[in-house]
């Protein structure tokens, strides 16, 4: 992981670089005379030659992806580099070159995907070999040095082999929320078995909003995964006690762990051979029904195939149906606000990515292409910024051993079979681990590292959510049409379900935007 500046005296050219799938971030940009780079917005604020305007377009993408996607920062004047890409800034910052990519995930993707192959027993010995060469380096360290555990596949892997390879236990930390999809006691399962120096905290929804005050200078620009809250506060743990912190993140994105990975591809299979006319008043009707009608629904399925949020999920899955092509549904199930343009003033959403078809790969199905997807966007835009905002901003260097480069191509060289198999992602993954932790004490649904967002907001943090979604504010303000927010804002207090996430949309802007003032 890096993002740094080389200057070539002799040239007189300055190249930014940043690590290949995006741990940290660099941003840069011309305001004024100055040519201004660095790893947080708040260092260039203080430039006297700062320009701060808003980019309103950047910000309907945000209201869509709950993060700014790079190469676009919340401010007119400033990019991001993307992940495996540097810039050359030569005639005394006025000359800046395009982004040129250094290690092309497209091409490994394509080029893996068509040449995967190899037996189970081979490829689960190279990824457990691959893994404890990984780890083994990351665990280098003169400082007290820890990890992350949630209870999930991931951060078990990272912690079964982390201790199977120190002579001390290893010290654990994770998160509880006294919810019913918490898996802090999975966590402590795991860590009672594997013999780490575990510790815990449950979180409440007091810590929560002790912690909300603190995000918008965290994040430097408007950010809005939830699990942003439990990320600082077991960074913030962990840090009591350690330096360096081993996370579990980029398994789902390697190996097909999400939800989407299992239900998108078998929905959009089925269902792109219909009429489009027929799909689309199918995916209409659905994506009306009421939320609650889908989870009165869920109750009577196995419990073994209940997951938190399902219902929502489904509702997702179902509104996707409209979709015009594979990336079009990727882009839907993605989405939280699905018409930004309709939300923020005078805004034209940009195309990204998902709407490039000719930048897409050529890969075997939508298994494959939701996870290149994923290492493009979701993952360096969302889940890596947040790891690396919360934990430096308490001082805790968090490392990804998940996403050293020798594994995102080897997991691309896996055939597709080996990921998601018998109905479950992260097949080849679950495998080596089980060779360090009974089956039976990982085999339950996938859960995440979430917080009751939702009730919060019905409860003692809905003080402070009326008073940032005041529908004269927002009109004062004039970024935001008020009325879409008030009427999700009532249906929510209401007791419709599965308007949280957009909610925090709206209320980490908000809350960003007050310190701008």
């Amino acid at each position: 992981m890096f993002a740094f500046a080389l200057w070539d005296h002799w040239d007189r050219k300055l190249f930014l670089v940043r690590d290949r799938m995006g741990e940290k971030p660099l941003y840069y940009g011309r305001n004024g005379q100055a040519f201004l780079f660095g790893s947080e917005l708040k260092a260039l604020k203080v430039h006297p030659e700062w320009q701060g305007d808003i980019d309103r377009d950047a910000l309907a993408l945000y209201m869509r992806y709950s993060n700014v996607p790079a190469p676009w920062s919340i401010y007119k004047s400033i990019a991001k580099l993307p992940p495996a890409h540097f810039v050359v800034i030569s005639d005394q910052g006025r000359s800046i070159s395009d982004p040129i990519c250094y290690w092309d995930l497209s091409s490994l993707a394509e080029e893996g995907s068509a040449d995967a192959s190899g037996s189970a027993d081979q490829l689960e010995e190279e990824l457990d070999q691959l893994l404890k060469d990984s780890i083994g380096r990351r665990m280098l360290s003169d400082v007290p040095l820890g990890a992350f555990l949630s209870g999930g596949y991931d951060s078990t892997t990272v912690t079964a082999l982390m201790q199977a390879q120190s002579s001390e236990p290893v010290k654990t930390f994770s998160i509880g929320s006294y919810s019913e999809n918490d898996e802090a006691h999975h966590a402590r399962a795991v860590a009672d078995h594997l013999g780490t120096d575990h510790t815990e905290l449950y979180v409440t929804s007091e810590d929560a909003l002790s912690v909300i005050p603190r995000l918008p200078s965290l994040y430097d620009e408007p950010f809005a995964d939830s699990s942003q809250i439990p990320t600082f506060l077991v960074s913030q743990l962990a840090r009591q006690s350690v330096t360096v912190a081993l996370s579990g993140d980029g398994g789902d994105e390697l190996f097909a762990g999400y939800n989407r990975h299992a239900m998108g591809p078998a929905i959009w299979d089925r269902s792109s051979r219909l009429p489009r006319g027929f799909r689309q008043f199918v995916g209409f009707a659905m994506a009306r029904a009421a939320q609650w009608d889908w989870h009165r629904l869920l109750r009577y399925l196995p419990a073994k195939t209940q997951a938190p949020e399902l219902g929502t999920k489904l509702g997702k899955v179902a509104s996707a149906l409209n979709a015009r092509s594979a990336g079009g549904f990727y882009k839907d199930l993605v989405s939280h606000w699905k018409h930004p343009e309709l939300l923020v003033r005078q805004a034209a959403e940009p195309s990204s990515l998902l709407d490039n078809t000719d930048k897409h790969p050529s890969l075997p199905g939508l298994r494959e292409q939701m996870l290149y997807f994923d290492m493009m966007t979701y993952l360096p835009n969302d889940i890596l910024t947040k790891v690396d905002r919360a934990s430096m901003g308490v001082s805790l260097e968090a490392r990804v051993p998940l996403l050293d480069h020798r594994l995102v191509e080897f997991a691309w060289r896996v055939p597709t079979k080996f990921k998601y198999r018998d109905g479950k992602g992260k097949w080849l993954l679950r495998q080596v681990l089980y060779r360090y932790v009974p089956k039976e004490l990982m085999e339950r649904p996938k859960m995440g590292f979430a917080v009751p967002i939702g009730e919060w907001l019905r409860g003692s943090l809905r003080e402070w959510a009326d008073d940032l979604l005041n529908e004269q504010r927002l009109e004062r303000e004039g970024y935001l049409h008020p009325e879409p927010v008030q009427k999700m804002w009532q249906a929510h207090l209401a007791g419709k379900r599965g308007l949280e996430h957009q909610l925090w949309n709206v209320l980490m802007f908000q809350a960003w935007l007050e310190t701008e003032r």
